[in-house]
């Protein structure tokens, strides 16, 4: 019998076209509902869904993998997923079971997507774009004005490559200040991350009190991986220290900030405004209140809104390309290509 391969969270149904050589070696299933294993009746789910596989394609982190997860799939020979890494996947337990894990390698070349997207945020949300357009198809006409970015600050929560990318096109385009804050980050490291973006020593400036970096900033954007040290890391009391004016932007995870406290404080109108491209769950329930709000009405802040779209460019199908070729590879017994345990 031709092994089965279930491919997971596929949302907009680009993987097909690139699988459709291999319908004769494999028997391939798609589910593109993602099933949260954080929910314990969701996991169940998951664990009945996924029980008869020997192979499964991952879409980066949609639907982590952990230990106790991988351990009540017995028939799971192959993870594949998209993306150079994927810290959702418990590559150490696949290990100890012999389960291969390859990721993909394939980068388009200049400005990363995720750049591209979070600078489409801070100009949509500071320009107030989403509100206006929908302001004019109901036939009005201007509204609130809109934040100048030249002058102000910068905080980039996390300055590795994304992070860097993102203060380059500050600096030089905007002409802002920017800051840096991260766990353990020194002066000398972000010296080396703005060299590496061809910027002067002192382009981006280390802050070494987490607190005092959310008071300085004007537009804070955050580039952190999620792990369990980092869940949370923006929380009540960061949010508290932000100014009244200032923008939250968060195309990285969405646990990384306390939901509640970020709901607390957009009701409060506690910040001038938030832009979202990621959330605590995903896909983003019917009847989230991020959906439902009235936001920018009533005193709360205003809220820009997308769906996970940070990296949902074309490079999504040179991924899927990439995964089903290691895949084929796989089944003719040859090496794994970016294996990542």
């Amino acid at each position: 019998m031709a092994p089965k391969l279930a491919i997971l969270d596929d949302y907009q149904n680009i993987s097909p076209r690139h699988f459709a050589h291999l319908t004769s070696r494999v028997d391939i299933s798609y589910f593109p509902e993602t099933l949260n294993p954080r929910d314990t009746a969701q996991q169940k789910q998951l664990i009945q869904r996924l029980h008869p596989f020997e192979i499964i394609v991952a879409q980066r982190e949609r639907t982590p993998f952990s230990r106790e997860t991988l351990s009540a799939l017995p028939n799971l020979k192959l993870l594949l997923t998209t993306g150079t890494r994927n810290l959702a996947l418990d590559t150490a337990y696949c290990s100890e079971r012999g389960i291969p894990v390859a990721g993909t390698q394939r980068r388009p070349p200049g400005i990363n997507s995720t750049v591209q997207h979070t600078w489409a945020l801070i100009l949509g949300v500071a320009r107030h774009i989403a509100r206006d357009d929908a302001a004019i198809k109901r036939g009005q006409w201007q509204g609130s004005l809109g934040i100048t970015l030249a002058g102000k600050t910068l905080g980039l929560l996390g300055v590795g490559k994304l992070g860097a990318q993102v203060g380059r096109i500050a600096v030089q385009a905007f002409g802002m200040s920017v800051i840096a804050w991260s766990t353990n980050l020194t002066q000398e490291k972000a010296d080396e991350q703005a060299a590496a973006m061809g910027l002067p020593g002192g382009s981006f400036k280390a802050v070494q009190e987490k607190l005092e970096f959310f008071r300085q900033a004007d537009v804070i954007s955050l580039h952190n991986v999620l792990s369990e040290r980092s869940r949370g890391i923006v929380g009540r009391e960061e949010l508290q220290a932000m100014k009244k004016t200032a923008l939250l932007v968060n195309t990285s995870r969405g646990p990384l900030v306390d939901e509640t406290a970020l709901l607390e404080t957009l009701n409060a109108g506690g910040i001038a405004g938030a832009a979202l491209d990621v959330f605590e769950a995903e896909p983003l329930p019917v009847e989230s209140v991020w959906r439902t709000t009235a936001w920018g009405k009533d005193g709360r802040s205003e809220v820009l809104l997308t769906p996970h779209m940070g990296y949902g460019d074309e490079q999504i199908h040179g991924w899927y390309e990439e995964v089903a070729q290691n895949l084929e590879r796989w089944l003719n017994g040859q090496e794994l290509t970016v294996r990542l345990n």
